[in-house]
């Protein structure tokens, strides 16, 4: 039986061992470039040296695979920071064609083109310990050919692309105190995109809840291990969708987004990040109906993305 000042002092020991990594390991990118979780950003930016305005800058690769219906996602990232109170950064999205004869070519397009930027409005425990860092960013991604421009061009002829973004607010707290340091995160983001555009324009420009929590853990060779778990409210329609959907008007059912991720990174100064995780994003969102050798029938509008595997490498010199 541990006394309850031996566990205190081993809480308190672990929590000495990951107290400079916590807000560390929040600092590397995100699927589209941004610093925070795999999914969703955080209130903090890429670091920038004491002393210099300009930022190493940060580079990574994602990889998500969803190849059943929606296609395989490869996303290359540039960020650069500015003196620890902004960053902008680009990201390539690149997509290999799924495996569905009978939804994928609503995504058979090469990928889209991402742009972010982001500011601290208020750094972290400013004003007291309690008090979380604070940040506004936006998102735009142009190219955006996925769902709802396949549909435009499957009824009017016309191949259309789209342009859509986020605006948002986040806060973020490291709280590094015994018995467990954790790694909250809280945002409301105001988009006109599904699925970070993955799943097509949404039909308004209204407001998403995000978030995440992580719990770092001391691994070997100096590193830590953070465990997190992070959720996206999605859009609830989608353009165009709708008019394949039975009975009409149909409505789609896109459900939260939510990962489940582990990151490894380095203990001290952080250089590298390494993200493997599991994201739930949409199984059957309605049903439609497909001409068949025995007439028409209703099916259903499964995309088969409740479990897909993603990976993550970030990089800063």
């Amino acid at each position: 039986m541990i006394s309850s000042s031996r566990f205190r002092q081993v809480a308190i020991a672990l929590a000495a061992a990951v107290l400079m990594p916590v807000g560390s390991a929040a600092q590397q990118l995100t699927l589209e470039g941004q610093t925070g979780g795999f999914l969703t950003p955080t209130a903090y930016v890429v670091y920038t040296e004491k002393g210099s305005f300009f930022s190493h800058p940060a580079i990574g690769y994602h990889f998500v695979n969803s190849n059943k219906v929606i296609g395989d996602l490869h996303t290359f990232n540039l960020e650069e920071g500015f003196a620890n109170r902004a960053e902008a950064g680009y990201t390539r999205s690149v997509h290999i064609t799924g495996d569905s004869p009978a939804f994928s070519s609503l995504w058979h397009f090469a990928g889209m083109n991402i742009f972010n930027g982001k500011v601290v409005v208020l750094k972290e425990s400013t004003g007291g310990a309690w008090v979380p860092g604070i940040a506004v960013g936006g998102v735009v991604r142009t190219g955006d050919r996925f769902v709802s421009g396949a549909l435009n061009q499957a009824l009017t002829g016309k191949l259309k692309s789209y342009t859509n973004g986020d605006l948002y607010a986040v806060a973020t707290k490291t709280w590094a105190k015994p018995p467990l340091p954790i790694l909250a995160n809280f945002g409301l983001k105001f988009t006109n995109a599904s699925i970070y555009g993955i799943g097509g324009q949404a039909t308004r420009f209204g407001g998403r809840l995000f978030g995440g929590l992580g719990i770092p853990l001391p691994g070997p060779w100096k590193t830590v291990i953070v465990p997190a778990a992070g959720f996206t409210q999605e859009p609830p329609q989608v353009v165009n969708l709708s008019k394949i959907l039975y009975p009409p008007p149909g409505k789609a059912h896109i459900p939260t987004t939510l990962d489940y991720a582990v990151r490894v990174t380095q203990r001290n100064n952080p250089h590298f990040a390494f993200d493997i995780g599991v994201g739930q994003v949409a199984g059957t969102i309605g049903t439609t109906v497909a001409v068949t050798p025995q007439g028409p029938q209703l099916i259903p509008v499964d995309l088969k993305a409740r479990s897909v595997l993603g990976i993550g490498l970030s990089y800063r010199p």
